[in-house]
Formats: structure tokens, C-alpha cells, sequence
């Protein structure tokens, strides 16, 4: 078994400890000292396994459905470990891995993974700038949908006046989620016009149309949303439930592609 391989098992495994962690202090305090070191852990094995394979294909490591779902997987630790904190959202890791180890695990599945990929040859900057922005900005997209369903969870917590369990007291004030939303997918937006832009300017292939229109297609459907919210304004249920909705479609068109 290569070492590219024990690395996903590892990080599979820390997110999974993570997890179980996060579920045993939900009835004290929702929080947990080791969360964070254990979400570190699997963001530096998730590069770990990324370097190895970009090292063995020559080119960055998006080659494959088990790449692109690693990939997808660190992007969205990392954009954890930066916005999480800075929101005090203690619980987005908990709502974050399971999707995570969700990635992962088909990664591992048998067959999913390439023990001797094929070597890029003369890769292009601009494809390569492409293809990992546009990944990014999927991460950035997905986190804003967990975001949304925490929002949803806590909306309608308040509606039912269930205001007593510990789900309740551990979850973050509701306006933070809905700032939180919207800053992830004005990222996310920004991210991907980075990658539609590198996309107009790598060379084109018989695949390279179908790839920039699904790009397209989704820029537009988040800059229509994002639009609507700042100039008409949306409730924060409506916003999350866009959101949910809209990642789920991409991640679809995404799957396909």
C-alpha cells in the first residue's frame, strides 16, 4: 500500500475521531479542546497525500474521481480552520466532517484510487489554475451549505420554541451563520471567476466547452442569488435554503462533467 494511500486512511481516521469527539461534548458544552488539533491533523495529512500524487502525476492532483474528492475534502478543512474560528463556530466542524469523511471514504473505496497514475505531460498553467480554483471554490460553496443547514437547524429550533436541549445552547448566534453564508459565497464566487477566467485562456479540447459552461452556468446561478440578496434582500431561511439547494445541483453538475 503506498504512502499516499496510509496518509488518506490517517486523515480519514483523525476526521472520524474528530467526529466522535464532537458528538460526546454536545450534551456538555458543545465544545471539545482536542477538535482543533485533530482538524489540523487532517487538513496536514490531506496535503500530505495531495503532494505525494501531484509528485507522481507531475501536475496538480485533480485527475480522477478519488483526487477530486480529496481535494474537494481539504478545501473544505481549510476553509473551516479559517472561517470557524473567526465566527466562533464551534459546531461547523461537527456538521463539516461528516462530508468529509464522506469524500474520503469513496476515495478509498477499492478501484477509486490509482496506484500508478498516469504522468502529466506538459501541462498548461492556466488548465491547471483552472481546474483548482474552480475545486476551491466548490469547498467554498459547500462549507456556506452546511452553514445554511445549521442556520435552518437553528431557525427552526426557535420556531418550535425548543430552546432547552444542548443542540440549541451550543449552536452559534443566528446572524453569525447568516454572515458567515453570505462571505463564503462571495469567496466562493470570486474563486471561480478566477477559474472561468483560466478556463477562457488554456487550450481548448473536446471536453473544454462542457467544462465551461457547467462553470458558467453556476457563477451565474450564485451571482444571481447574491444579487438578489443585496439589491431585493432574501430572508435568512430563503438564503440558506438557496444555498443548500444550489450546492446540491452544482455538486450534481459537477459529478456529471
Amino acid at each position: 500500500m503506498g504512502m499516499d494511500r496510509w496518509l488518506l486512511i490517517i486523515s480519514t481516521g483523525l476526521a472520524v475521531m474528530a467526529g466522535v469527539l464532537g458528538l460526546f461534548s454536545l450534551p456538555k458544552n458543545g465544545k471539545s479542546v482536542m477538535s482543533f488539533p485533530l482538524m489540523l491533523g487532517v487538513m496536514v495529512a490531506q496535503i500530505g497525500y495531495l503532494l505525494i500524487r501531484g509528485e507522481m502525476r507531475g501536475a496538480c492532483p485533480l485527475r480522477g474521481g478519488a483526487e477530486i474528492a480529496v481535494y474537494l475534502s481539504w478545501s473544505l478543512t481549510l476553509f473551516y480552520l479559517v472561517v470557524g474560528p473567526v465566527y466562533r463556530l464551534s459546531l461547523l466542524g461537527f456538521f463539516t466532517l461528516p462530508l468529509v469523511i464522506l469524500f474520503q471514504v469513496y476515495a478509498l473505496l477499492p478501484g477509486q484510487l490509482d496506484r500508478t497514475p498516469e504522468r502529466i505531460l506538459d501541462t498548461d498553467p492556466w488548465g491547471e489554475t483552472h481546474a483548482a480554483t474552480a475545486v476551491l471554490a466548490y469547498g467554498a460553496y459547500a462549507l456556506a451549505s452546511i452553514a445554511g443547514v445549521m442556520f435552518l437547524i437553528l431557525d427552526r429550533l426557535l420556531k418550535s420554541q425548543h430552546l432547552k436541549g444542548n443542540l440549541f445552547k451550543n449552536l452559534p448566534p443566528i446572524r453569525e451563520l447568516l454572515v458567515c453564508v453570505e462571505r463564503l459565497l462571495c469567496l466562493g464566487l470570486i474563486l471561480l471567476s478566477i477559474g472561468i477566467f483560466a478556463g477562457f485562456m488554456m487550450p481548448h479540447d473536446q471536453e473544454y466547452f462542457s467544462h465551461l459552461l457547467a462553470a458558467i452556468s453556476i457563477w451565474a446561478s450564485y451571482s444571481i442569488l447574491l444579487w438578489i440578496k443585496r439589491s431585493r434582500g432574501l430572508t435568512g431561511r430563503k438564503l440558506a435554503v438557496a444555498t443548500v439547494f444550489l450546492f446540491v445541483i452544482s455538486l450534481g453538475v459537477f459529478a456529471v462533467i
